[in-house]
C-alpha cells in the first residue's frame, strides 16, 4: 500500500483581495447609495469600512500581482539557466 496522497487543491492568491474588494463595494453601497432607512443607522460605519476595505483590497491586489509576476520571472530564469558542473 502506498502512502502517496494527492496534494490538496491550491486556491488562487487573488481570492483574498477579490473578497476584500467585494466587501468594500458592498459597504460602499450601504454607506453611500442605499435608501433603506434601517441602514442609515450604520451609514458612518459602512462609509469608513468601504474606504478601508477598498484601499486594503487594492493594495493587496497590486502586491499579489507584482509577486506573481516576480515568481513567473524567477521560474523562467531558473529553467533557462544551463546546468552548472
Amino acid at each position: 500500500m502506498s502512502d502517496n496522497k494527492p496534494a490538496p487543491p491550491q486556491i488562487s492568491p487573488y481570492v483574498f483581495p477579490i473578497l476584500l474588494l467585494g466587501f468594500g463595494l458592498w459597504c460602499a453601497y450601504d454607506g453611500w447609495l442605499t435608501t433603506n432607512p434601517k441602514m442609515l443607522e450604520h451609514q458612518t460605519f459602512n462609509r469608513i469600512a468601504s474606504g478601508v476595505l477598498l484601499l486594503w483590497g487594492s493594495v493587496d491586489l497590486y502586491r499579489t500581482r507584482i509577486r506573481e509576476q516576480a515568481d513567473k520571472k524567477n521560474q523562467a530564469q531558473s529553467t533557462d539557466e544551463p546546468p552548472t558542473a
